[in-house]
Order: structure tokens, then sequence, then C-alpha cells
């Protein structure tokens, strides 16, 4: 089970890093989806910057930064994988 939490708003190729647009908390340890047109990886969230500051978890409307395993690109929808028995 998934739930859009964010949308990349930028991609930092040479750092591979992805700015993301959030709507709802992530956390480091979260997995996350990230699909586009082009885009569909599954990974673990391994560290969140906010303003170049590393935090342990970030809350609906900041302006997130995170070291992703692929290329994504602006627009593609962020999703937090959820356990089984999680709510959303």
């Amino acid at each position: 089970m998934e739930k859009e939490i964010g949308v990349v708003s930028h991609y930092f190729g040479r750092i591979s890093v992805g700015a993301i647009e959030l709507t709802d908390t992530l956390e480091v340890g979260d997995m996350i989806h990230i699909m586009g047109h082009t885009t569909n990886f599954t990974q673990k969230v391994e560290s969140i910057e906010i303003e170049h500051v590393k935090v342990d978890k970030a809350k609906k409307g900041d302006s997130i930064g995170i070291i992703v395993d692929e290329k994504v690109r602006d627009g593609d929808i962020v999703y937090k994988v959820m356990e089984p028995y999680e709510e959303i």
C-alpha cells in the first residue's frame, strides 16, 4: 500500500539529489516509491536535508533534498510505501 507524500521539484544530477515538495511527513528509514512518465523505482530514505541541514524527519510543506538511487524528473510523484498494518 502506498500514500502520496510529495512531488519532485528539481533534480541535481551531479550529486544525485532530488528536491521534493512534501504534502505529508517523511522520516529517515522510510521506504519511498518515485513514479513518473519514465521514472519508477523504490528506495529507502537514507538522509533528509532542509536548507543543507540534515534532519531525521520532515513535515508537510517542507522542501527537502534526498539522495536518490536513480534519476528523477520534475513532476515525478513520491509515495511512501506503507506497511500493510499501518493506517493511511
